[in-house]
């Protein structure tokens, strides 16, 4: 056997220097292995990653990529994240027990890309007609049939349903179909799409639909999405990609036989004899029949009769249907069933399990109320850039997601290798994941894959929209707005050193108008106030005006009272008594400011 031979770790580019430093040789021994190679080059000249292994293998080592380890790194944590959430739908299930089970398949792409009539197609039942604007109206699931096989579709609008599921932590399919029309090509909600696809770490088929359309061009398709990353098979790439005309069935048949392939390549299991767990697709309330929920199982056999829990959702299984509404008794992997009796609606993307029964399902139930009732006293807490050095130093995070949206393409690159830099250079082990890197606005779907991914959207010199400033409120999600790229990076060097601090001003929310003064001797000073704009909230601080001149700010309100009771904020219209601490020095007429620090970028 031959002597192993030691790895050299080698960049895509170096100069001569760095190479005769990374093979502990001199520069002029390297110059002459190259010169015999036919190279000429200089000292500091830079020669690609082919040359230099050329040389390194001549000098008795092995060349390593560095963007090809970093890249089978990526593509090994991957695979790690896969199975860790696949690990929580399978927890406890033996190795041996578990088999094949049919794939789970989304569909997602530009809304009037062929979606629906792909569906329709599949199904055989002429459903598209009948939607309006040619969006999906119904969510469900239904299963197909390929070479005695089954295939699973979830019948989802679009990529924020999928997204939704994501962020409750459900793996809501296996694979994604990106629908790509072969006339209009690729479209800002496709590219939405294939980050959202992504970033939930599924594989992807890409059907190209229309192709039956006059100005149909499946090569430059397959180019726009080359450009995206996404690399057909037929160009050396690993992405399977189909040609469809929907309407009439071409390439259909096709299409079904690359997810049944893709299938085989990632070998999707379930043990059918285990605990019975899966995901909620819709829930609803049915006039005639009450609670009716659509579950997807993928572990166990779900049979009518059991205990389920999904979420503070739970009851006794009483009758099963199947996508077609015929009743049925149970249902294996990779099923869709709508069943009725739940006590209450479950939301979409909670997982459900079966118990052993209503006692054990009730006491769950209760018990995620009591800690859905304890987080909702507690204030919303974003997930900031400020954050991310406490969680690397718990333990919890090692990576900073950023989701980056700039206003041209001349500011992409710059800002892009810049980030680079600053995640090899970190010293504290956090590295830098761009997750989304595009010219354009920041939107909502930039907002909801940041939800889902615990990602920080940093808008560079371009607008962030209305929908997306209250979807960031609503979802208390971080994002920074950056008009100088020094303090960009500023920004992120210090986040990712612990060292930026959380940034507070004033929020005003409420003025009150001082009517009336009352003594009392144990409180001191009431003022006997009507709120003019907003509100009063006890917890919140105040600045007394008169005449333009302040005479005490940020002082703490000691009493807020409506007539002689105690109460915890005042509103728009009415009158209250206020006090507060350390300043008694009221006159009619005062304007009394509240406000609160709000955290700002």
């Amino acid at each position: 056997m031959g002597k192993e031979k030691n790895a050299i770790i080698v960049p895509d580019f170096l100069t001569v220097r760095q190479l005769a430093e990374i093979t502990s040789a001199s520069p002029i021994e390297v110059m002459k292995r190259l010169i015999a190679n036919g190279i000429m080059a200089a000292i500091n000249q830079q020669i690609d990653f082919d040359t230099a292994a050329v040389v390194i293998e001549e000098m008795g080592f092995e060349a390593v990529s560095e963007s090809a380890l970093a890249q089978q790194v990526k593509e090994d944590k991957r695979a790690e994240d896969m199975t860790r959430k696949w690990e929580q739908i399978y927890a406890g299930e033996k190795t041996e027990n578990l088999i094949t089970r049919p794939p789970v398949v989304t569909i997602l792409g530009h809304v009037d890309h062929g979606k629906t009539t792909l569906l329709d197609t599949i199904r055989r039942a002429n459903v598209a007609a009948g939607e309006a604007g040619g969006i999906t109206q119904h969510i469900g699931a239904y299963r197909v049939k390929h070479q005695d096989r089954w295939i699973t579709f979830l019948d989802t609008p679009g990529h924020e349903a999928f997204t939704a599921m994501r962020a409750r932590g459900a793996q809501g399919a296996d694979i994604a179909i990106l629908v790509v029309a072969a006339d209009d090509g690729v479209m800002p909600t496709t590219r939405e799409a294939l980050n959202h696809v992504r970033v939930a770490n599924v594989p992807i088929v890409v059907a190209i639909t229309k192709i039956d359309k006059r100005n149909a061009n499946i090569d430059r398709v397959k180019q726009q999405l080359a450009e995206l990353g996404v690399v057909p098979d037929d160009w050396d790439g690993d992405t399977l990609m189909v040609p469809v005309a929907a309407l009439n069935g071409q390439g259909v048949e096709d299409l079904l036989e690359a997810i049944l392939l893709v299938a085989d390549e990632n070998d999707f299991v379930a043990n059918p004899q285990g605990i019975s767990r899966g995901v909620v697709i819709e829930s609803q309330v049915d006039r005639n029949r009450g609670t009716m929920a659509t579950l997807l199982v993928l572990n166990g056999t779900l049979k009518r009769g059991e205990v389920v829990v999904a979420g503070t959702s739970f009851g006794r299984i009483k009758a099963m249907y199947d996508e077609h509404g015929k009743p049925i008794d149970e249902a294996t992997p990779s099923t869709p069933v709508s069943v009725l009796g739940l006590n209450e609606t479950p939301e979409p993307g909670e997982r459900f399990e079966r118990v052993k029964n209503d006692k054990v399902a009730r006491t769950i139930a209760e018990d995620r109320l009591e800690a859905q009732a304890a987080a909702f006293t507690e204030p919303a807490r974003t997930f900031t850039l400020e954050d991310i050095f406490a969680q690397f130093r718990a333990g919890k995070a090692k990576e900073l997601n950023i989701i980056l949206k700039v206003d041209v393409h001349g500011s992409l690159q710059p800002i892009l290798d810049s980030l680079q830099t600053i995640s090899e250079k970190n010293e504290e082990g956090i590295k830098v994941n761009l997750l989304v890197a595009e010219v354009g606005a920041v939107n909502e779907n930039d907002v909801m894959l940041a939800d889902a991914s615990k990602a920080i959207v940093i808008g560079f010199s371009t607008e962030i929209s209305s929908a997306a400033r209250s979807a960031a409120t609503f979802r208390n999600v971080d994002i920074r707005s950056y008009n100088i790229i020094y303090k960009l990076f500023e920004d992120i060097e210090l986040a990712l050193k612990g060292m930026l601090d959380p940034k507070f001003e004033p929020k005003t929310i409420g003025m009150a108008e001082v009517r009336q003064i009352f003594k009392i001797s144990k409180i001191g000073v009431i003022a006997g106030s009507y709120v003019r704009d907003g509100e009063v909230r006890r917890g919140s601080k105040a600045r007394v005006k008169r005449q333009g001149k302040i005479l005490v700010d940020n002082a703490s309100i000691s009493s807020l009272k409506r007539f002689n009771e105690d109460v915890r904020e005042v509103r728009t219209g009415f009158e209250c008594g206020i006090s507060l601490d350390g300043f008694n020095d009221f006159q009619e007429g005062d304007l009394v400011e509240f406000f609160i620090m709000e955290r700002v970028n």
